[in-house]
């Protein structure tokens, strides 16, 4: 099997990582994390114009796929530059509703796909309690304009949210959806649905922690060639060597995990990418955090941004044991 990417790929990636730079994203993080909106959302705009939410979406409704590889391509752009916002989430919900569609449940995928594909809207949802990685919370959902929840046998469009919660990473917002609502679409194809959706939600997660890895050796690697002590610069120290090699071994360890199950779509493949991509994204925001000094734990530095995202996404859509659970599953 083929892990690297083709040039067209990685072309997509350097112009999206080009895209987000001139952006400026972390001032749109900082915003968001505020309660100010605006610049995360001149980011979704320019995410959308580049054709990332209409990946994971058939042509049939307005799409470009679904691709789940340029998705997971996309997305470590979107951890390198600590994109706020439903982004996982909206992607889940395309998947959910697609898979819907194929299952003989077409109309809520006529009637939300063609925005969430164009960047009109975004979407957040909770998956049944009974899948992998379920939580009653949703990201970001006083802030999306499509919230889902699925239950085993319905799905319904929340006609609200409860009071939100701070995650560990202050630009995720996490709030419960209300019950009741409209009921869009009941029976066996639901659960279906919402067990596609999840392991697309695995799969953009363990890709946003892998780019939020890199961001993360990035930052330090530049970092201790500046910072001296004994006259001299701290990564000439064999100790600092070490600690930034083992990060990167880890991260490059976990990217052919990702792109491989993106690649297959095989729930134990994804369990693995899941459980490899956040624990080695939790690793290099370790060192990096170690190697800052006592400057890595202000919130006024920028590296916050990455040492609380990768905290976060490691557990979000199911922490290390459930996922560990699935790869030994699917091993069985």
């Amino acid at each position: 099997m083929r892990f690297l990417l083709d040039d067209e790929q990685r072309e997509f990636a350097r112009s999206l990582d080009a895209m987000l730079t001139a952006t400026g994203t972390v001032a749109a993080t900082r915003a968001w994390g505020a309660g100010d909106r605006t610049p995360g959302r001149a980011v979704w705009a320019r995410l959308a114009d580049a054709g990332v939410f209409a990946l994971p979406v058939p042509q049939e409704y307005e799409g470009v796929g679904p691709l789940p590889v340029e998705t997971a391509v996309a997305f470590v752009e979107l951890g390198r530059h600590a994109v706020p916002g439903p982004v996982v989430e909206t992607v889940a919900a395309a998947a959910l509703l697609t898979r819907l569609a194929e299952r003989g449940e077409a109309g809520p995928a006529k009637r939300f796909l063609p925005a969430l594909a164009s960047g009109a809207a975004s979407a957040t949802l909770t998956p049944p309690a009974s899948l992998p990685g379920a939580s009653p919370f949703a990201l970001d959902a006083d802030t999306a304009d499509l919230v889902l929840a699925a239950t085993d046998g319905e799905l319904r469009l929340a006609p609200g949210h409860a009071r939100v919660r701070r995650s560990l990473d202050p630009a995720r917002h996490l709030a419960a959806p209300l019950p009741g609502g409209e009921l869009l679409a009941s029976g066996p194809a639901v659960a279906d649905a919402a067990r596609h959706a999840v392991r697309w939600a695995a799969l953009g997660t363990a890709a946003q922690a892998l780019g939020v890895g890199f961001a993360l050796l990035d930052r330090t690697v530049a970092y201790v060639k500046q910072r001296t002590q004994f006259g001299v610069p701290i990564g000439s120290f064999q100790a600092v060597k070490h600690r930034l090699a083992d990060a990167l071994v880890r991260l490059e360890f976990a990217r052919p995990l990702v792109l491989g199950a993106a690649t297959t779509m095989a729930p134990g493949d994804i369990a693995a990418a899941k459980v490899t991509a956040g624990e080695a994204a939790y690793g290099a925001a370790r060192a990096a955090l170690q190697l800052h000094g006592a400057i890595g734990y202000t919130a006024e530095f920028d590296l916050s941004l990455w040492l609380t995202k990768a905290r976060a996404l490691r557990g979000a859509w199911g922490d290390p044991g459930v996922w560990r659970g699935q790869v030994l599953a699917a091993r069985e």
